[in-house]
Formats: structure tokens, C-alpha cells, sequence
């Protein structure tokens, strides 16, 4: 019998079960059209001929208008372009750090649960460990740090996107637990499957094991856990930047124009209340599209809440 014949079926359907999901696709959508407007600012830019960095002091929180379509913040900027400018920061902070955090919990749990022993025990204790530290208190205190007394290059310090970086490795460092959690447990149930006995019988390295036929049949808690982190990565990222502590000015992002707009709010209520938005939007969509592929790729979870 061929090695072929013993994977199991590929997961027929997934793309029409996700369709037939209202509240998936909505979800798809409001983020398709999120990421085109905000990676397409400069093209935005170009037609309304304004940008996020233009400061006008004479039009200073001026009222929606042709030239501004959701008038100016407290300087004068095009408050839609900064809007735009800051998710791009937010959505690449987001999706940066979510995938850095899925590659580092997913190489881990897959040497957790193929190697087993010795090896499970200190990683999934490292895991707990890692759990067991309340996550926003830990990353406002990661963030804290001066990053200059930790011997880093200062001309890396003083960069402009050291905090985008920065804000990215922490989350990454600390946000990698649930991923390794739900390979490993993919894993302990693949690894013991026929195809993998097969595999090991026709002497096959465990690089590519792990690899070539594990690593693509757990793949779907893979995607649900790292669509899910991008929306608290986003949520995180805001509270960090609302705090001082993430993205720095004047690189914007909505997190950093709340805490430029908390002083304004009586005045101009819109500087606080389209970040605000977008932020829930954002994390709302992602959130449910990451419920969405669950019940996709996995039909008996679908079953289970019906």
C-alpha cells in the first residue's frame, strides 16, 4: 500500500462551508476592503493630493469637506489619511506579530508532541510557565524596558520603526502558548495515524516527518489560532500605543491617535471615535473569521453548536 493512500482525505468543501457563513464573510469582506484602503493610502493620498504628515495649522479640527473627508485632527492633518496610515501600522503590527508568535508556538509544539518524553515535559512546562503571567500586565512592563540599556545599537534605537519592531518581538516572545498547545495535541493524535507509521517504516528523516506529513495535517488549528491572535495582537498593539509604551510618534497608529485625541474628546469627538471604531471593527472582523474557519475546517464543530 502506498505511503499516498494512508494520509487522510484532504478536507473537501472547507471554501463553501466558509461562504455559507454570513458573519465569516462579512468578516472577509470588511478586512479585504480594511487592507486594500489602508495599503493603498498613497494612492488615496494622490487623489484627494494631501497626505498623513501635512500639517495645516489654520485648518485646525476643520469639519468634513471635499478636501478632507472626515475633516483634520488637532494640528490640521487629514484625519482619514492618518486613519489610513495608522492601520497600516496596526493591521502589519497585528499580522507581524501573530504570524511571528504561530512559527515560534508551532515549531514548538511540533517537537513537543513528536519527540514526546524529556523533551514534551520542559516545553509544555515552559508553556504553562508562560501562561500562568497575566499578558497585559507583562507586556506593559516588557514595553517598558529602555531599550537602550539592554546594549542594542543605539542608531537601531533611535530608527524611526524601532517601536514597530519592538512591539512585534514582544508579543511575539510572550504570545506563542495556544499555538503550541493545539500542535502539539494535533500531533500526539497524528503522529501514532497509519501514514506516519509508514512514513517512519520507509526510514524517512524526522525533519521530514515533522515537515512534509504532520505539519500540513495540522494545519487548519494553525490558521484558526493565528486569525484569532491577529485581533487581540491589534487589540494589544492599541492599548500599548494608547498607553505611551508601543508605536511612537510620528509614526501613527489608531492606538497612538486615541491618546493624541483623549485631550480633545469634548471638542472633537471624532478624532477618538473613528480609531476607536476601526480598532473594534478590526478585531470584531478577525475574530469572527477566525469562528468562521473553525466550523470550516473542522464540520463536527459546526455540528456540536448546532
Amino acid at each position: 500500500m502506498s505511503m499516498a493512500s494512508l494520509q487522510p482525505a484532504p478536507r473537501r468543501g472547507a471554501f463553501s462551508r466558509l461562504k455559507r457563513n454570513g458573519s465569516a464573510t462579512t468578516s472577509m469582506i470588511l478586512l479585504a476592503c480594511l487592507l486594500l484602503a489602508c495599503f493603498g493610502a498613497p494612492l488615496v493620498g494622490a487623489a484627494l493630493g494631501t497626505d498623513a504628515t501635512s500639517i495645516d495649522l489654520f485648518n485646525i479640527s476643520a469639519p468634513p469637506s471635499a478636501a478632507h473627508p472626515l475633516g483634520t485632527d488637532e494640528i490640521g492633518r487629514d484625519l482619514l489619511m492618518r486613519l489610513l496610515d495608522g492601520g497600516r501600522v496596526s493591521l502589519t503590527v497585528g499580522i507581524a506579530a501573530a504570524a511571528s508568535a504561530t512559527l515560534i508556538g508551532t515549531l514548538i509544539g511540533l517537537s513537543a508532541g513528536y519527540r514526546g518524553g524529556f523533551a514534551d515535559a520542559v516545553l509544555m512546562r515552559l508553556a504553562d510557565g508562560v501562561i500562568s503571567l497575566p499578558l497585559l500586565p507583562l507586556l506593559i512592563v516588557l514595553a517598558a524596558i529602555d531599550p537602550a540599556k539592554t546594549g542594542l545599537p543605539p542608531e537601531l534605537v533611535q530608527s524611526e520603526g524601532f517601536s514597530l519592531y519592538r512591539i512585534v518581538a514582544i508579543i511575539a516572545l510572550v504570545g506563542w502558548t495556544t499555538t503550541a498547545r493545539l500542535v502539539r495535541g494535533a500531533v500526539l493524535s497524528l503522529r501514532e495515524r497509519d501514514f506516519i507509521e509508514a512514513a517512519r517504516a520507509q526510514g524517512l528523516p524526522p525533519s521530514r516527518i515533522l515537515f512534509r506529513h504532520l505539519l500540513p495535517n495540522a494545519a487548519s488549528p494553525i490558521l484558526v489560532a493565528m486569525t484569532l491572535t491577529i485581533g487581540n495582537v491589534i487589540l494589544f498593539e492599541s492599548v500599548l500605543s494608547f498607553l505611551g509604551l508601543g508605536i511612537q510618534p510620528p509614526i501613527p497608529s489608531w492606538g497612538n491617535m486615541l491618546t493624541g485625541a483623549q485631550d480633545l474628546i469634548s471638542v472633537s469627538p471624532m478624532l477618538a471615535i473613528w480609531p476607536g471604531l476601526l480598532i473594534f471593527a478590526a478585531v470584531i472582523a478577525f475574530n469572527f473569521l477566525g469562528d468562521g474557519l473553525q466550523d470550516a475546517l473542522d464540520p463536527r464543530a459546526q455540528n456540536r453548536r448546532g
